[in-house]
């Protein structure tokens, strides 16, 4: 019976010592309230963009796409339709590929094919484990002053059938309106991004 007991407790620890690990894990990357600093980064043709030079007037989401992922996919009418909307206010969009399993000319014909905004190749991830991202679609919000003001979900339905939280549109509304986001941060949902091992 004490063996059962001494199991069971050493089981617990284990879970428990793994499960601080993977919080641990996520929470690595850049966090609510911290600056980004400038950076330089090329397009899918070769041609390098400063993330300053891509900023609207009142900041700009990153968000990490893929080529390949079916959650993406069907995020990109709205991904699209958010551009859009708020680039007319100010918030640029910049799209961050950072999959090793997706080359460089496979994310330009996605690219070139799917968005009307800027997006950038991050080779070997470095941008990607810099923010701690860890999914597609995952958005980063940052101010005019290049604070990260929102991270999570663009809604709460992949499929976009049944949506009754748009974290996004809020956090921008928000912030355009001169009010504190008040959802700063929700959970990215999609495909995980490929790294190398």
């Amino acid at each position: 019976m004490k063996r059962k007991g001494l199991l069971y407790v050493t089981l617990f620890a284990v879970v428990a010592f793994f499960a601080t690990a993977n919080i641990g894990s996520a929470e690595d990357g850049i966090s609510i309230g911290s600056k980004l600093d400038n950076f330089s980064m090329p397009d899918p043709s070769g041609k390098k963009h400063e993330f300053n030079d891509l900023k609207g007037k009142n900041g700009a989401l990153v968000i990490f796409l893929s080529a390949q992922c079916p959650v993406v996919r069907m995020y990109n009418d709205r991904i699209n339709a958010v551009a859009k909307a708020f680039k007319k206010k100010g918030i640029n969009f910049i799209g961050i590929y950072s999959n090793v399993t997706e080359s460089i000319d496979r994310v330009k014909k996605h690219a070139e094919a799917t968005y009307d905004f800027q997006v950038l190749f991050d080779e070997n991830h470095v941008f990607a484990d810099q923010l701690g991202a860890t999914r597609t679609p995952e958005v980063y919000y940052f101010d005019a002053k290049n604070i990260l003001d929102y991270h999570g979900a663009i809604d709460n339905d992949r499929s976009g059938r049944n949506i009754t939280r748009e974290f996004l549109k809020k956090a921008f509304t928000q912030k355009l309106k001169g009010e504190k986001i008040s959802e700063k941060e929700t959970r990215a949902f999609g495909c995980t991004i490929k790294r190398n091992k």
